[in-house]
């Protein structure tokens, strides 16, 4: 597993069998202050992913290998922290799902602007970029423990490993415990405030994050107390305060 901290903050792989898309991505990219490295095939670029550091990953789905899913869910799970931008033809909602779902960060749909391609990988960037100390000590509620200086969650004292976004998400509501949260705000918050993609990307992370979370208390040998995350029918999420019975299911509904 690579730690991500030590990869270049501008080399970006890009993996696109079409020579036109590929030679304007990787143009673009190198016009624009990125080091590119560029595969057509999902086999040379889990290769090249393997050997080399990178901050970032752009994908295309219609691999003539492989599918892009199984190339994305391969990344995730060999680089965690890796930020994965999926490009494609595909724009049905079944396919976003199961694009964010294998571990993508973002996804855009083709046609597309390199302008608007360039601010959504800044955004993301930026917010990956390591930030100075703090003093602001961690969210302590009931048995979860949120540090978002160190960047770490953790469930009675046992580390939870969270996606960057899972991890950044949980970090806004537990910052608001006990306030509505709007989904406007999350998007704005944990992606982009120019975000105009799918919203059905916090729904997403947000079930794959109660996922974690509910995975992690069913490993203890005692049901911890910790706070539910209630969806807000038409508004967004809440991180309720933990509730005084425990044994409950932890995350909410």
């Amino acid at each position: 597993m690579r730690d991500t901290a030590a990869s270049d903050a501008t080399h970006v792989l890009v993996i696109e069998d079409d020579d036109t898309i590929g030679r304007h991505l990787d143009a673009g990219l190198r016009g624009n202050g990125y080091r590119s490295t560029w595969c057509r095939t999902g086999a040379d670029a889990l290769t090249e992913a393997r050997a080399t550091p990178h901050a970032a990953v752009l994908l295309d789905l219609g691999l003539p290998d492989v599918d892009g899913i199984d190339i994305a869910r391969t990344l995730r799970a060999e680089n965690p922290g890796l930020l994965v931008v999926i490009l494609t033809a595909r724009g049905d909602e079944i396919d976003v799902i199961a694009g964010l779902d294998a571990g993508a960060d973002d996804y855009l749909v083709k046609p597309f602007t390199l302008s608007v391609l360039l601010a959504r990988l800044r955004a993301h960037l930026r917010r990956r970029t390591p930030e100075p100390p703090r003093s602001r000590r961690p969210i302590q509620l009931g048995d979860l423990t949120v540090d978002t200086a160190a960047r770490r969650c953790l469930v009675a004292a046992h580390e939870v490993g969270l996606r960057p976004k899972e991890f950044e998400l949980l970090a806004v509501l537990a910052q608001h415990a006990g306030d509505a949260v709007s989904r406007e705000t999350l998007m704005a918050r944990v992606w982009d405030e120019h975000w105009f993609g799918p919203t059905k990307t916090l729904d997403v992370t947000l079930a794959s994050l109660r996922r974690r979370l509910n995975e992690a208390a069913a490993e203890l040998p005692h049901p911890p107390a910790l706070p539910r995350i209630t969806t807000l029918r038409g508004h967004g999420y809440r991180l309720d305060p933990v509730p005084p019975v425990s044994g409950s299911r932890p995350t909410g509904s």
